[in-house]
Order: structure tokens, then sequence, then C-alpha cells
């Protein structure tokens, strides 16, 4: 079997995945707005998310590991997330919302993970750069961003489970052709999960990207209402959303050339100046259409911040458990940081407005950029970050 067909099917599994992660990411808020909650209500539903993510991103990082298979745990989610997402959309009461969003979730968050977890594992086996690979769950993101957010704008919001499980069913099958991971190894016991969980640098690296993953959370959640505040439509939302993933995914796409020319911690400091300044931007401006054109900001930020993050914690881990501490780094960047942006920023924006939201999310990203920066010139920082822990 060639490479290309390889890895079809895992680019089109990241590619559908993603244009799900899409209609969540960007119109859910709207849609919850829709159904009558106000801010701090919507932040409740979207801290749901990130809480069932600490436990099911190393819950289902663990299975995988130690019935060494990506592919089962990944349809088993996959099911999971078209029968739970039916029951979600269905909910009325806030109540109801939560606890059927925190089941939902379960099942939807360790995807991402463990999708991007085999695209690493399959470009190192083949000896081809990650974000090549990775690149078309950006591309998914921005197509969905486009085209459902002018579907949405002409139909309703209130039809947005439609083109979710389109895409989920869609993502369910390719699966089934898909490469699986091999380990050549014993089974995975959790006594092997604490050497992760001991390592201080990569807990003190995890505390420190916090800051910036906070702020990236925060601006997921709300950046929809943020346009919907300043004047603008679902339509430029999306517009918004695809002009962004657009950036991120060339980023992605030419990373290769660049991208092992120096250490990932640079490149992590330089997306969390890119935050700072992009975030202070967001804060001073009264025109949406300002936000879209600033968007490609994103692809910058994210892209490096993403890459070299997991290409840093992969370095810190052993082979063993790859898997599972992957899905505790998502579990910290999507999932605590996830929390404390949807909480925090909802009460935020309801009091405060936008405005001050995104000038508190530039303070902050730029208070993790320092730390990161000392975390980098100690010595301690370095030297576990040039061990290869195998």
């Amino acid at each position: 079997m060639s490479k290309s067909n390889s890895l079809t099917p895992l680019k089109m599994l990241l590619f559908s995945f993603h244009a799900t992660n899409t209609i969540i990411l960007s119109y859910l808020p709207l849609y919850l707005k829709y159904k009558g909650l106000n801010g701090t209500e919507i932040g409740w539903v979207l801290a749901v998310g990130p809480l069932a993510s600490i436990v099911a991103q190393p819950f289902w990082g663990y299975m995988s590991d130690k019935y060494k298979t990506v592919k089962r745990i990944l349809q088993i989610c996959i099911v999971g997330l078209l029968i739970t997402s039916v029951l979600f959309f269905q909910m009325d009461a806030l109540i109801a919302i939560l606890l059927m969003g925190a089941v939902f979730y379960f099942f939807v968050t360790p995807i991402g993970a463990l999708g991007d977890s085999l695209a690493q594992r399959r470009a190192d086996d083949l000896g081809v750069s990650f974000g090549t690979i990775r690149m078309w769950g950006s591309v998914g993101f921005a197509t969905s961003s486009l085209v459902i957010g002018e579907i949405l704008t002409r139909v309703g919001i209130q039809y947005m489970i439609i083109p979710y499980l389109f895409f989920g069913t869609i993502a369910l099958i390719v699966t089934f052709r898909l490469t699986d991971v091999k380990v050549d190894s014993e089974p995975v016991q959790l006594k092997d999960v604490t050497t992760i969980i001991k390592s201080k640098p990569f807990v003190i690296f995890l505390l420190f990207i916090m800051l910036l993953s906070i702020t990236h959370r925060a601006n997921d959640s709300f950046m929809g209402l943020y346009i919907a505040q300043l004047g603008g439509s679902e339509g430029l939302v999306g517009l918004a959303w695809f002009v962004g993933v657009l950036t991120e995914a060339a980023v992605f796409a030419t990373a290769g050339f660049w991208f092992r020319k120096y250490h990932p911690l640079i490149f992590i400091i330089i997306a969390g100046l890119l935050y700072s300044i992009r975030w202070l931007l967001y804060a001073s401006i009264d025109n949406p259409m300002f936000i879209v054109a600033l968007q490609f900001t994103h692809g910058l930020s994210f892209g490096l911040f993403y890459l070299a993050s997991f290409s840093y914690v992969s370095r810190l881990i052993p082979k063993l458990l790859q898997s599972t501490g992957h899905l505790i780094f998502f579990a910290t960047f999507f999932g605590l940081s996830g929390i404390i942006g949807s909480l925090a920023g909802g009460a935020l924006i309801d009091t405060s407005g936008g405005g001050t939201l995104y000038f508190g999310m530039g303070i902050l990203a730029l208070a993790g950029t320092i730390l990161l920066t000392i975390y980098h010139v100690l010595p301690y920082g370095k030297d576990l970050s040039a061990q290869k822990a195998d």
C-alpha cells in the first residue's frame, strides 16, 4: 500500500471530524442563545465540555494504550457522538442541557486528540510531516465554517444538528479504512501513567501553557457572541472562522519546511506574543469586519502554538504512553483551560462586554509568554526538553 493511499482515510477522518467540530465551536453559543440562555448560562454549558474532557481524555487515552488500538477507540467514540448528539440537541431546560451535554462531550472530546495522536505516529512511521496530515483537519474546519455559516444564516440556527450528523456519519465510515498503530510492548498498566504525572518539567510546562490556552479557549467560546454584540450575523461568524482556519491549514501544510529549524519552545514563545497582540487588537475595535480581517492571526498564533506544544510534549512522553500523554495534554489544553475560559469569559462578556474580555485575555497571554520564556531560559527546562524518553 502506498503512503498516500494509507493516509487518505486518516486525512478524511480529520477533515470530517473537524467539520463537525466547527459546527459546535462556532454555532453552539448562538444556538443556546436561540434556546433562551443568557451569556452566563451559555458559559456554564460550554464549560461542561472541558469538564467532561478532564475525565474522558485520560480515560480513552489509557484504554487506547492498554489495548494498543486507536482505531477501535475512535469508532466507539464516534458512535457515541452520533447517538448522544441527537439527544443533546433535543434538550430545552438548562439542567437537562448540562447533564446531556456532559455525556455528549465524554464521547466527543477525545476524538480530536486520538486522531492527532494517530497522525503523529503515522507521520513518524512513514517519515512525513505531521503538519501535512493535520492540515486536513483545518481544511475540514474551514470548509464547514464557511458553508454551514451560510446555510444556517438562511434556514435558521435551530437546524444545526443536520449538518452535524452528516459529517459525523462520514467520520464513522472512514474509520473502517484506517491503519491502526502498532506498539511492540507489554500492555500499559495504571502505575506506568504515574511516570507522566510525576515529571516536573511536563507538569510545569502544562501550567504555563494554560495561561495561553485559557485565552484561546475563551475566544473559541465567545468570538461568535462578540461578533453578534458588534452587529455581525451567523454568516460573518462562519467567515471569521474560515479566514482563521485557512491560515492555520497553511501553517500546518508548510511545517515540514520550517518547523525543525528551532527548538519548539521558541515557536511557543513567538505564538504567545502573537496571541497577546491579537487579543489587545480585538479589544480595541468596534466593527465586526475588523475581527474577520484580523482572523489571519489565528493561523499564526494557534498553528505555531499547537504544533510546537504537541511536538514538545511528544518528546517528554515514553512511546508506550503516547496516547495517554497526548490526551493528558489535551485535557489541559482544551479541558481545564476551557472550563476557566468559558466560566470567566461568560461572566465577563455578560457584565462588561466583549472588549473588556479580550483586553483581559491579552494581559493573561502576555503573562504566560513571560513565564514560558523564563522556563526556556532556565537550564532545568532546557535539559529535560532535550531528552528523549523512550
